[in-house]
């Protein structure tokens, strides 16, 4: 009898492994894990036909397999994506308008081939326009920054070492100040630089805004934002992206001061004396960019088409030669 039920007990143990085994492999064959290839950050250049613009894409992990992400599009904010679709090397999605006066969501339709993206995008405004993509660097030092001598970008006297957008130029020197009295071009240096620390000061009319963008294509906000709560959108915010600490701003009228220090992709905003935002990753471009190649030098470049400014006492300090 002892040995009857000794025989069941490995019957039954060699049915149970079986079983699992049996189990486990029907899984994987039949139930394959999702392929994530599309996950990462993606600098895209857009041809509208006419222009060429930039643009920006991240797609991430959410969970156990959904895809979501976040889009800058040549203007305007990163806009949160709540779902992208990866199926067989084709990346699709959609998100409504943000500044358009419609209804009809932005479509997103790309394929992933060589890992490179390209596809198209059907615009809120009903065109639909072709694009390229690149997996977007990940600009980070390996040393610590050694300072070269400071050197003035603005003279004081003209607008010599800076160029504006376009060619209506309503940007001129008075007192030692760059004034731009009214919404026309933006403006920027001819030199480009990578990595630096800059100091600016600014001001502005109440209810203005500008920016500041760091190689071209980062924007540190320019608001008349005094008394609100901080947000990425208002004054010294990285737009859209990264929201400073505090509310640091004087009311309108008031001379500003921004100390920015930019290495790779990590910044630091300190505004009006105060550390707003501490070495910080930003994560991409942001609208109103120059250009996507984050991995190139770029200049600074101020906003003119958003109201009236004036800057002031501009100062950047690069990375040392004996440093590179």
């Amino acid at each position: 009898m002892k040995k009857i039920y000794t025989l069941s007990l490995k019957t039954f143990s060699i049915f149970v492994l079986s079983s699992l085994f049996f189990v486990s492999s029907h899984s994987q064959s039949h139930d394959p894990a999702p392929t994530f290839a599309a996950i990462g950050r993606w600098d895209l250049t857009v041809d509208q036909g006419d222009r060429i613009v930039p643009s920006w894409l991240e797609v991430k992990l959410s969970g156990i397999k959904t895809l979501v992400g976040y889009f800058v599009a040549e203007g305007g904010s990163a806009r949160p994506i709540a779902k992208v679709n990866f199926n067989d090397g084709k990346v699709s999605f959609s998100i409504p308008p943000q500044w358009e006066r419609t209804d009809k969501d932005m479509v997103f339709e790309g394929t992933l081939k060589d890992d490179k993206l390209s596809g198209t995008i059907n615009s809120s405004n009903g065109k639909t326009y072709t694009f390229t993509g690149v997996r977007a660097p990940l600009l980070h030092r390996e040393k610590a920054p050694v300072w070269g001598t400071p050197i003035k970008l603005f003279n004081g006297k003209d607008l010599k070492g800076w160029h504006t957008q376009k060619a209506d130029n309503q940007w001129f020197v008075q007192e030692g100040i760059m004034k731009s009295p009214r919404s026309g071009s933006n403006i920027m240096t001819d030199q480009k630089f990578t990595d630096f620390k800059l100091h600016i000061e600014f001001r502005y009319p109440k209810g203005s805004n500008s920016g500041v963008y760091l190689r071209g294509r980062y924007e540190v906000q320019v608001e008349d934002s005094y008394g609100q709560e901080p947000s990425s959108t208002l004054f010294s915010g990285v737009y859209g992206f990264l929201t400073p600490n505090q509310m640091a701003a004087h009311p309108a009228g008031e001379w500003q001061i921004y100390d920015i220090t930019l290495v790779g992709r990590k910044v630091t905003v300190v505004a009006n004396g105060k550390t707003v935002i501490c070495d910080q990753l930003i994560p991409g471009i942001t609208g109103g960019a120059l250009d996507s190649n984050e991995g190139e030098p770029g200049p600074i470049f101020l906003q003119g088409d958003h109201g009236p400014v004036e800057y002031r006492n501009i100062v950047i300090t690069q990375i040392g030669r004996a440093h590179v």
